[in-house]
């Protein structure tokens, strides 16, 4: 089957970014014209640019980037609204006579569009009252509510997973549909023409990693970054982001830069344990082990699977 793009993905502060901007300037030494497509639920939001690792400017000047700054952070923008977008913008790509290179670490944004995955809208109003619901008579009680509603979803999922819950419901809800019809689940990897890649670094290496880099943000001028966001308004997505959030809490004086720094430390190496094991669940996915350098060690063996 031919190629039809390359996903390079993997846990945060794996290198991944370095690896496909590499690799895409490779590819056009030898004229085949690459262009990166983020797939990142928070570098599409402007001027959150420190905390996310967002490319730079000169990065971006020496390759094409795609779904970086595309909304205020004032905005809520759904998994829906950047399927739809990040799918036209694959297509483009492609017409262009250009390769997609997608990169990041968001699992279910990738796995949206590496599958064309149907993702239902969003009712914030229906979901604040279905989270105020689960409080007061407890998950198991909705988890009823969507066995009558929609078994094949209930059977999905299990009576305590409130999260899970509550959006299922919203969505019966909300579109008059049942969860369920929008597609067969995240359990089923149905054979693909996007070549998917994830880098691996020991654990304790990685964490080391992440510990680094929340260093250099802060240094790079984190703080005064979401100081400055704060003043222009954040949306309830945005605000959550990690490091902006624990940042946030230091700006409210709920605690100091030491204890926010070693926060955004734990919730990101918790973070990064997540996302491998999301990746890990895909069995399309081609895994490279990393030692020191992974542009060095990785781009080689990806420049091999595309010829």
């Amino acid at each position: 089957m031919t190629t039809s793009a390359v996903a390079i993905l993997g846990s945060t502060a794996s290198g991944k970014s370095a690896v496909a901007l590499e690799l895409a300037e490779r590819l056009s030494s030898v004229d085949r014209r690459a262009e990166l497509v983020s797939v990142d639920a928070m570098q599409v939001y402007r001027g959150m640019d420190i905390g996310t690792a967002k490319p730079s400017i000169e990065e971006r000047r020496r390759v094409p980037h795609h779904l970086v700054d595309v909304v205020e952070p004032s905005v809520e923008f759904s998994v829906a609204e950047f399927v739809h977008l990040a799918t036209e913008t694959l297509d483009a790509v492609v017409a262009r006579g250009a390769l997609p290179i997608m990169v990041g670490g968001t699992g279910l944004y990738a796995r949206a569009l590496v599958d064309r995955l149907e993702i239902p809208g969003s009712w914030p109003d229906i979901r604040r009252r279905l989270e105020s619901e689960v409080e007061r008579l407890g998950a198991e009680v909705l988890h009823r509510r969507l066995r009558d509603a929609d078994p094949m979803a209930a059977a999905r999922m299990e009576p305590g997973n409130a999260r899970r819950i509550v959006r299922a419901l919203e969505v019966v809800e909300g579109s008059g549909r049942p969860f369920s019809s929008f597609g067969p689940g995240l359990d089923v990897y149905p054979e693909t023409s996007i070549r998917q890649v994830a880098l691996r670094w020991p654990r304790e290496v990685l964490s080391r990693r992440i510990e680094q880099r929340v260093d250099l943000m802060l240094e790079s001028g984190l703080v005064d970054e979401v100081r400055a966001l704060l003043a222009g308004g954040l949306s309830r997505t945005a605000a959550q982001a990690l490091g902006y959030k624990e940042i946030i809490a230091h700006l409210g004086g709920r605690c100091s830069i030491s204890s926010a720094r070693d926060e955004i430390v734990l919730r990101t190496r918790q973070f990064a344990v997540r996302q491998e094991r999301w990746f890990r669940r895909d069995p399309r996915i081609r895994w490279f082990d990393v030692e020191v350098d992974p542009v060095r060690e990785v781009t080689p063996r990806i420049l091999d699977l595309l010829t």
